[in-house]
C-alpha cells in the first residue's frame, strides 16, 4: 500500500471511529460502549473483508497504528464534544458519509492489488464501506441504514464501479481514486440533504 492510500485509509479510520462514537453519544453509553462502538465502526467492513480474501492476519492486528487512531479519535470526542455545546444534527450522517467513499475506493484497491477481479473489488469495496455501519447499527438496536431505503450501498457500489472502471481504462490511480471517492461522497450528501431515497419494496396484505 502506497504513503498516501495508507494515510486516507488512516483518515477513513478515524472518520469511522468518529461515527461510531458519535452514535454512541446518541445512546448514552459509557467510555468502554464509546470505544467499542468506535472500534467496530472502524475496522469492523475492513475486518470482513481481509477475512474473505485471505488477507490475514487482518490489517489491524499486523498494524496497531489503526488501534491508536480509533483511541485518539473516541479521546477527542469525550473531551471537546460536551455539554452545553450540542452536536449538530448533521455531523453525524456527514462523518458516515465520508468515511463511506473513503472505505469503498480502499477496499476496492486492496482486492485488485490482490488480483481479484473488477466485480470483486466493488463487492469488497462496499463490504468495507458499509459492514462497520451495519454492526455499528446492530448494535445500537437498529435497522442497518443499508437496509433501508436510503442511497447507502448504491453510493458504494457507485463508487467502487467508477474506481475499477477508471483504473481499467488507464486512468492514474490517484485520479482515480480521487474521482471515485468525490463521486460516491457527492451521490451520499445528496441523498441526506434532499431526502433521495430508493423504492422500497412492500408487501402487504389486503384486507378483504
Amino acid at each position: 500500500m502506497s504513503h498516501w492510500i495508507y494515510f486516507f485509509d488512516l483518515c477513513g479510520t478515524a472518520v469511522f471511529a468518529l461515527s461510531g462514537a458519535l452514535a454512541a453519544g446518541r445512546h448514552r453509553m459509557d467510555p468502554f460502549g464509546v470505544i467499542v462502538l468506535a472500534s467496530v465502526t472502524a475496522i469492523g467492513g475492513g475486518s470482513i473483508r481481509d477475512a474473505l480474501i485471505g488477507a490475514t492476519p487482518v490489517f489491524w492486528i499486523r498494524d496497531p497504528n489503526y488501534i491508536i487512531v480509533i483511541l485518539a479519535t473516541v479521546i477527542a470526542c469525550l473531551l471537546l464534544v460536551r455539554r452545553p455545546r450540542k452536536v449538530p444534527q448533521y455531523t453525524l450522517p456527514v462523518a458516515d458519509a465520508l468515511g463511506l467513499a473513503l472505505f469503498t475506493v480502499i477496499g476496492a484497491e486492496k482486492a485488485l492489488n490482490m488480483g481479484l477481479s473488477g466485480m470483486i473489488a466493488v463487492v469488497m469495496g462496499l463490504i468495507t464501506g458499509v459492514g462497520g455501519g451495519i454492526i455499528r447499527d446492530l448494535l445500537c438496536r437498529q435497522i442497518p441504514m443499508v437496509l433501508r431505503t436510503e442511497i447507502y450501498a448504491t453510493a458504494s457500489i457507485i463508487g467502487g464501479i467508477g474506481y475499477t472502471v477508471s483504473l481499467h481504462y488507464g486512468m492514474g490511480e490517484k485520479t482515480a481514486l480521487f474521482l471515485a471517492m468525490t463521486c460516491a461522497l457527492i451521490i451520499r450528501l445528496s441523498a441526506i440533504k434532499w431526502h433521495l431515497s430508493l423504492p422500497a419494496f412492500d408487501l402487504k396484505t389486503k384486507r378483504e
